[in-house]
């Protein structure tokens, strides 16, 4: 078996995720205790009794989802699953992965997210973003839509997760504008996805650079797991590159399809995905059937999982 970790990101969060690990791991504990330290108030508390409206505002949302995937990573570590080859994360994700793989402390990265989230809400105005998911067209018809749709205003193809799935975001109405004419070319399906913040697209540029200041005053060590990065899908060992490839990321699509192919021409075969919901592990699935896939995120789904 040749294996690979990913990391969930935004959206598959949700109140009382990890329970059954936070009563019966204290390394899920500790973890949560590390994280609520570094962000001054207390996180699995507002995880597990919190509401969905604020565990999904985006700068709570994205400390919330590294804590998870880190916690099911130790807990992975801690029962001696298997090793992973390489690792990945879609989007807030790839954080995640840079912690396991050594090269981030995970306190800095706590602090890293949640000021990402910040960053990114406070560069567009409430309700004037955006995103989509589009059902059903290739990755070259969504994205000639959205040229099409633009009118001097911003929206672009996002996240490539699997074949005939492109989110896209940008501005409300080009947006819906997009939708408009994606329904016209044939998309199957246009969803309007409940987030506040449109990412991905060009008007995180502002966002980028002040993150890049972060970034700059944060040590990376060389990680000890090779990471495959969602904006150039390539493994980086070097800090400065590190750097500028999660600067890039807050404005340039998450190429996971080529993410997952990468992986497989690698020669891995088996995908966990480390992380409350399944999202990566239906993603997968439609991208490479020969590719095994489970998700961990409780007591049973590991205990499947480490049978597996």
């Amino acid at each position: 078996m040749s294996l690979a970790i990913v990391f969930p990101g935004q959206g598959s969060q949700s109140i009382g995720m990890l329970k059954s690990f936070y009563d019966e791991y204290e390394v899920a504990r500790q973890t949560f205790q590390e994280a609520s330290d570094a962000l001054g108030y207390d996180l699995w508390k507002l995880v597990s009794e919190g509401t969905a409206e604020e565990l999904n505002q985006t700068e709570i949302t994205q400390p919330a989802m590294l804590t998870a995937g880190v916690v099911c990573w130790r807990i992975w570590n801690e029962n001696n699953g298997a090793k992973p080859v390489i690792l990945a994360g879609h989007s807030l994700g790839e954080y995640t992965a840079l912690v396991c793989a050594g090269s981030l402390d995970f306190k800095d990265a706590v602090r890293l997210v949640a000021e990402r989230g910040k960053l990114m809400q406070a560069s567009v105005p409430d309700g004037e973003g955006a995103m989509a998911a589009i059902l059903g067209l290739d990755d070259e018809s969504v994205v000639s839509a959205c040229a099409a749709a633009s009118d001097n205003e911003v929206v672009e193809a996002v996240n490539f997760n699997s074949p005939g799935q492109v989110v896209i975001a940008g501005q409300r109405t080009a947006v819906l504008r997009a939708i408009d004419k994606l329904k016209e070319t044939g998309a199957k399906r246009a969803l309007m996805l409940p987030v506040s913040v449109p990412s991905h697209c060009q008007l995180m540029v502002p966002a980028a650079e002040k993150l890049f200041t972060s970034l700059s005053t944060i040590t990376f060590n060389v990680p000890a797991i090779p990471v495959i990065h969602n904006v150039d899908v390539i493994v980086h060992d070097n800090a400065d590159e590190i750097r500028q490839v999660l600067k890039q990321q807050l404005y340039n699509p998450v190429r996971w399809v080529d993410t997952i192919e990468s992986m497989k021409e690698q020669g891995v075969d088996t995908i966990i995905e480390c992380g409350p919901g399944k999202v990566l592990t239906g993603l997968c699935k439609r991208i490479d059937k020969s590719i095994k896939g489970q998700a961990v995120f409780d007591t049973d789904s590991l205990a499947s999982a480490l049978e597996g």
